[in-house]
């Protein structure tokens, strides 16, 4: 399965004007902030899709994509003082042994660290968002990372595995659609398992069914991603398959099935 973005006509935009004025990209930035008011005790970072290549910002439909998990989120745990800020990347792509978004993530790490002090992190990811959030996990401030449909590379073409050893200490989960065919669950399962070597608090849900963009079961998704970070980041016991997949042995709790319906009895 291919995993690398599809060509795209015009993919930075110049309209083939090769001297068209490019946005300043020095800098990553933090969204807007969702929830706490005064006091923040928790930040969930949410991290963007994207492209194997591109040097221009990330388009503004991009980041918009990510605000109904960042809204989600912020309800679910108002009370223990999250916010959640979107990632504005500096450029769009991955851009190979660059890694850019990675880069992001970290400085998004020690802005959140600058803003609000000695505060736990969750590194939400979603698509390339998703390999950014697991490669950047090693940051001090992180203590969990979710990614949703990660992308990452095939074996085939960068032989150099997917390195897990930052993700020791944090508790980490995957979900993925059966029927994605933009990035590869199978690549995320056998990350998932190496990672489990290294650090038993890792666990992976299979949505079956489910393609890239995990539109069947959107609701469900986004009530386990708050799940996650209600538990990760203030203490709440998880729900019961949540703590049955970070304790179940492999493959169990790396192939556990997102039940239709998950969260509609949990209150938040």
């Amino acid at each position: 399965m291919a995993q690398q973005a599809l060509p795209q006509r015009d993919p930075e935009g110049t309209h083939g004007q090769p001297n068209a004025p490019r946005e300043k990209q020095d800098t990553a930035r933090l969204g807007k902030p969702l929830g706490a008011g005064r006091t923040v005790h928790g930040v969930a970072l949410l991290l963007p899709g994207g492209r194997a290549e591109g040097t221009r910002r990330p388009s503004a439909l991009t980041l918009a994509a990510q605000r109904p998990l960042a809204r989600r989120l912020t309800a679910a745990a108002a009370a223990d003082g999250l916010v959640t800020h979107v990632v504005h990347y500096r450029r769009r792509g991955w851009n190979g042994s660059a890694a850019d978004p990675v880069r992001d993530a970290e400085w998004a790490a020690d802005e959140v660290v600058q803003r609000y002090g000695d505060v736990p992190v969750c590194l939400v990811g979603t698509d390339m968002g998703g390999r950014a959030a697991l490669r950047a996990a090693g940051h001090v401030a992180v203590t969990a990372v979710l990614a949703v449909a990660p992308w990452l590379p095939d074996p085939v073409h960068v032989p150099e595995p997917e390195p897990v050893r930052q993700l020791c200490g944090r508790r980490v989960l995957i979900v993925h659609g059966t029927n994605d065919e933009h990035t590869d669950p199978d690549l995320s399962f056998r990350l998932a398992q190496r990672a489990k070597k290294v650090n038993r608090d890792v666990c992976r849900f299979e949505v079956h069914s489910d393609g890239h963009g995990l539109r069947q079961h959107r609701a469900e998704v986004q009530a386990l991603a708050a799940d996650f970070v209600r538990g990760t980041l203030f203490g709440h016991h998880f729900a019961r398959p949540v703590a049955d997949a970070l304790a179940a042995p492999p493959p169990l709790g790396l192939r556990m099935p997102l039940a239709s319906g998950f969260g509609a009895s949990l209150g938040y």
